[in-house]
């Protein structure tokens, strides 16, 4: 008869024969490399690409050469028309290049995510088999000499047992160290994959831009082509009409918050001053402006009436909110910033917080003027604003449009807007108002004031500038 402690010596005998081999498998399994393609077919792939974009390459060149002469040729509706056609192929050319960067971009998202999956896999099998290995070792660390003294197993079988035991903990560690690696391998590939979805996000929405603009020269090329056909205007009369419509658009009137608005063509003056010093583009700095100005129609100002607390009140409604602004973080610049510009402090309209009664969750308001900065933060920004505008740094105004105009490029700049990418900017836009990049799809809340910002910086440029080219 076989007695208790010899079945259970025989146990772990199994149980170690199992673990070696469960062990080289899960290695095995650890090491397998994730295989979506074949070589053959990603180079195939490749070598495709290459071709199509080669060729778009030279389309391109060849619409810009062509745009080129076109221009120099004398004004006329015909050669205004043949300068639109140029402008809408060159603009399918591009739309053409980057379609086939979507493609290389979706088809390596799709390889990016099925070696992440695979991945995770090995590392969920691994850590299993590590979990059950760790359990039995414990078992078996909490097997006395008591019971080995009182065992039918004689030393040297036992030691044997203890031997094997060894062993795997010895190959734990190995175990450990692959586990460490797929899971910075995971970590390299996530990271890789979310460039990939950035830059095709990105790129979609030039495309988008592109086709937009396209439609817009493709009806202006109709008009030009039916008015030559008709004769109905001449040459002169249609730029004329042109010209009446660019002044039009520079004097129209462009509100600011918290001051009195400027002239269109001003705006853009100082925006395209703040371009060249930034690289942000000035349709998205007049974006930052014009979307302040309507949440300040929809929020409307308060005054500050105690420097003590923040303390405040609606500057039309007189409706008290509480801790208008942060005690004394900003309220000790903003009476500074006042008395410095010759303002009186009380009488000085800044954002309202999002209501009356002051909770952590619900913050502060106090943010001054068209960009509207907090006062702490102005203080910060003084200095480098002054040196852009060749004045003392206690003279920079925050509600003066120009500083106020080059005070968003820069702060916009530091955020990563003069990289000039949809996504660059979006973050950029979402971080000037809350200090968060956007949330992908429709969170989380700062989204909205990313997602507005480029519509007005695409309309602006689109209705406003665009129109102003050459005129």
């Amino acid at each position: 008869m076989i007695s208790l402690n010899h079945m259970k010596f025989s146990k772990y005998r199994i149980f170690f024969i199992i673990l070696f081999f469960s062990l080289a498998t899960s290695y095995l399994l650890l090491t397998t490399p994730v295989i979506a393609l074949t070589e053959s077919e990603i180079a195939a792939q490749e070598s495709k690409w290459r071709e199509e974009l080669v060729a778009t390459e030279k389309e391109i060149a060849q619409w810009e050469s062509i745009l080129g002469q076109t221009k120099q040729g004398t004004a006329s509706l015909e050669r205004d028309s043949q300068i639109l056609q140029a402008k809408i192929n060159e603009a399918k050319a591009f739309i053409k290049k980057r379609q086939i960067q979507i493609e290389q971009l979706t088809r390596d998202i799709g390889l990016k995510t099925k070696t992440i999956q695979e991945l995770e896999d090995k590392m969920g099998r691994g850590k299993e088999s590590l979990a059950a290995i760790l359990r039995s070792t414990d078992e078996l660390d909490t097997y006395s000499l008591v019971e080995v003294m009182l065992s039918n197993k004689n030393f040297s079988e036992f030691f044997e047992d203890i031997d094997s035991f060894s062993s795997i903990k010895e190959s734990l560690e190995k175990q450990f160290d692959e586990i460490r690696y797929l899971q910075a391998k995971t970590d390299e590939e996530r990271k890789v994959l979310d460039d990939k979805r950035i830059a095709e996000a990105d790129t979609k929405a030039k495309i988008e831009a592109d086709k937009k603009k396209v439609e817009i020269d493709e009806k202006e090329k109709q008009r030009l082509i039916s008015i030559n056909k008709t004769q109905e205007k001449t040459y002169q009369q249609v730029i004329a009409e042109k010209q009446k419509k660019a002044a039009q658009i520079r004097a129209a009137l462009f509100s600011l918050r918290d001051t009195e608005g400027i002239p269109f063509g001003d705006a853009l003056k100082y925006a395209t001053l703040a371009s060249q010093k930034t690289g942000v583009r000035p349709a998205l700095i007049l974006a930052i402006l014009t979307q302040e100005s309507d949440l300040g129609k929809n929020q409307g100002s308060c005054l500050v009436n105690n420097l003590e607390n923040g303390d405040g009140a609606g500057k039309n409604t007189g409706t008290i909110f509480e801790r208008v602004m942060k005690a004394p973080r900003d309220t000790v610049p903003f009476e500074d910033i006042t008395k410095r510009l010759g303002k009186d402090w009380r009488m000085t309209p800044v954002s309202c917080p999002p209501g009356t009664i002051w909770s952590a969750s619900r913050g502060y308001g106090g943010a001054m003027g068209p960009s509207q900065f907090i006062p702490s933060t102005w203080e910060l920004f003084k200095n480098k604003l002054g040196s852009s505008l060749g004045l003392d740094a206690d003279s920079v105004n925050p509600w003066n449009p120009e500083h106020a105009i080059l005070a968003t490029a820069v702060y916009m700049s530091d955020l990563g807007a003069s990289s000039g990418t949809y996504t660059a900017e979006r973050n950029a836009a979402c971080k000037y108002y809350s200090g968060r990049s956007c949330g992908v799809g429709g969170g989380p809340a700062n989204t909205f004031y990313g997602n507005q910002v480029l519509a007005k910086a695409e309309n602006i440029q689109l209705t406003m500038i665009d129109p102003l080219e050459g005129f």
